[in-house]
């Protein structure tokens, strides 16, 4: 065999894996199985399962059932990759089982090396770093996880300054009038500050559709295992895993009320999705107008110059 390849074993018999890779046979069959896109899951997709498996390990732990130097070797691992280390450790197609088995199970196996490199024992992919989960609530978990944290490290941020942006700029030129337009026909006079606080409601007014939105998000599938009927884990583990997540994260997570929905649909995250949408129509609409404002020099509107980035 080929030197910069080792064997790896599962269920279903030998595998060739790379020498150096973290991962072990099953993250490398889904490689094998479904080389279509060349697309890896994104980042944030990966930490989020890292968060997802270290508050497990926590859970776990806080139920007495993964010995102290296990656990904290699984928790130890999950936080190099949450800190954006091995993710080249991720090579999965976004394109792959409809359950995600794969990416939990290459979050599983690259986990448990780790671990075992840190702990000196044999961490267990399956019965260790997966313990008390499934993909089939893994995987929406880390989905809404991940959506939560881009929301609120990311999103969130980045509306807040530009709402404050403009209000800030209606302070200065709010005073200037202007004409109003339909269709670009000169309508009655408005001023600046009348339209720049019509956009910062605009907003506003997405920003809040995204929280509410939210609010389903940061209820989890954590829990409902394999069909939601939570089999295999602990009837306390997902309360606890809720409150370990949020710690962890800083983001308010709960428990969902309701497994077998977070299972069997992505409602939530549709409808989230519903309201990311409105939130970038308001930008693309806030974007043209000022567009319109700005064209020109000699023939456009000429209302307002915006600073010139680049010739044209």
């Amino acid at each position: 065999m080929n030197s910069d390849y080792r064997i790896e074993k599962d269920s279903m018999g030998e595998v060739h894996v790379p020498q150096d890779a973290l991962y072990q046979a099953q993250t490398q069959r889904a490689v094998d199985n479904f080389p279509i896109s060349g697309i890896t899951m994104p980042k944030q997709f990966i930490q989020a399962i890292a968060f997802v498996k270290q508050a497990a390990a926590r859970s776990n732990l806080d139920l007495k059932l993964l010995e102290y130097d296990i656990a904290h070797s699984i928790i130890d691992s999950c936080q190099e990759i949450i800190d954006g280390q091995h993710l080249e450790q991720f090579p999965i197609d976004v394109f792959q089982t409809g359950s995600g088995t794969s990416s939990n199970m290459n979050a599983n196996e690259v986990i448990a090396t780790l671990a075992s490199q840190k702990s000196g024992k044999t961490v267990s992919p399956n019965d260790h770093v997966n313990m008390g989960q499934s993909s089939n609530d893994v995987v929406p978990t880390t989905i809404q996880v991940s959506a939560a944290l881009a929301c609120h490290f990311q999103l969130f941020p980045s509306l807040e300054r530009l709402i404050e942006s403009i209000d800030k700029k209606a302070e200065s030129v709010g005073h200037v009038v202007k004409t109003g337009r339909t269709h670009l026909m000169d309508a009655m006079p408005v001023t600046l500050g009348q339209e720049l606080q019509g956009w910062k409601v605009q907003l506003e007014k997405a920003q809040l559709g995204i929280t509410h939105a939210l609010e389903n998000v940061t209820a989890l599938a954590q829990g409902g295992t394999a069909v939601g009927t939570g089999i295999n884990a602990e009837p306390e583990f997902a309360a606890i895993f809720a409150n370990n997540i949020s710690v962890s994260t800083e983001i308010s997570f709960s428990s969902s009320d309701n497994f077998f929905y977070n299972l069997s649909s992505q409602d939530a995250i549709v409808s989230l999705s519903g309201q990311l949408k409105t939130t970038a129509v308001a930008i693309m609409k806030i974007s043209n107008d000022l567009r319109w404002m700005n064209s020109g020099p000699l023939a456009g509107l000429g209302e307002i110059e915006l600073e010139a980035l680049q010739p044209g």
